[in-house]
């Protein structure tokens, strides 16, 4: 039997079809996890657990919708014996696509140890979380053309969308690299040592190193992320005291006429200017030399 023949493969499966399925001496616990539908965001966190003669697997896989500035997530729940390999696909609850297995399925060969059909199906959900990056970077670079055009709210709103869309990624990341690493370290195995021999290792090897690929991208994008932000929270700063200063200068401008009005308003009788025929021009003058002076002085400070 070839290792395609000995994977079997559930969408969305009932109690029944799933149960047909399991192989024998399933835990209640992975039972109650497979027979779950899937749940919101990143719950439940990967992981990847030797229980003797099977074992159990948790993958989520994130998607980014580009076009809806969505990421959403694909559950994929395995369990693994010698000879059999069973997974089981489930539908986001949002209606999204499920994960897709046929990239994996068809890298199967003919004879290949049980444990390969594992490596397939990690090596793809490695290459998943590497495009995953490649689209949040895609993501922060349309942020970074955009915030001088966009406005202030819409810029703070996808800043904290990338924010938390990172940190809900990082914590689906980690477990995964984590649940590899165990596998490379012979630290997840069955009772017999027959589902990892050295070679099916090796390949879990190349498949780790795409999971810090994908971690390292991860943190560079959350620090692209900050990036943006100090230099958003900057150009805030930046445009109010743009307004502070034009403010000034219209407080600056109407300082002197106003002390002008009030010197020649008070009421007194023997002010020179009030009996001369020529006063109130003489007055408009001094308002009109002294805001153009300082109209003046201001451009060529280039403050307006």
């Amino acid at each position: 039997m070839s290792a395609v023949d000995s994977w079997t493969d559930l969408l969305d499966p009932s109690p029944e079809e799933l149960r047909a399925a399991l192989p024998a001496g399933i835990h209640a616990s992975a039972l109650e996890q497979l027979e779950a539908p899937a749940r919101h965001d990143d719950e439940p966190r990967p992981k990847l657990e030797s229980h003797r003669n099977y074992v159990f697997g948790v993958f989520l896989i994130p998607v980014v919708v580009a076009d809806e500035n969505l990421v959403y997530y694909q559950e994929l729940d395995l369990i693994a014996t010698r000879d059999t390999v069973l997974t089981v696909r489930k539908t986001p609850i949002s209606g999204r696509a499920p994960f897709a297995s046929m990239t994996a399925r068809e890298a199967c060969r003919e004879h290949e140890a049980m444990g390969m059909i594992l490596y397939h199906l990690v090596d793809d959900v490695a290459e998943c979380y590497l495009d995953l990056v490649d689209g949040l970077n895609d993501e922060i670079d349309e942020l970074e053309d955009n915030v001088e055009a966009w406005s202030n709210e819409r810029v703070r709103q996808r800043l904290s969308d990338l924010r938390h869309d990172i940190l809900h990624i990082r914590r689906t990341l980690a477990p995964m690299r984590d649940a590899v690493r165990a596998v490379v370290d012979n630290r997840i195995e069955l009772a017999d040592g027959t589902l990892f021999p050295h070679d099916v290792e090796l390949a879990f090897g190349a498949a780790y190193d795409k999971f810090l690929r994908a971690f390292d991208g991860l943190e560079l994008s959350r620090d692209l992320v900050a990036s943006v932000r100090d230099y958003h929270v900057a150009k805030v700063a930046n445009d109010q005291n743009e307004v502070m200063k034009r403010l000034t200068v219209t407080a600056s401008v109407l300082l002197l006429p106003t002390f002008i009005v009030g010197l020649y308003g008070q009421n007194f009788r023997h002010i020179p200017e009030l009996g001369w025929s020529f006063g109130y021009w003489w007055a408009w003058g001094w308002i009109a030399a002294t805001t153009i002076a300082q109209l003046a002085f201001f451009r060529w400070k280039r403050w307006v």
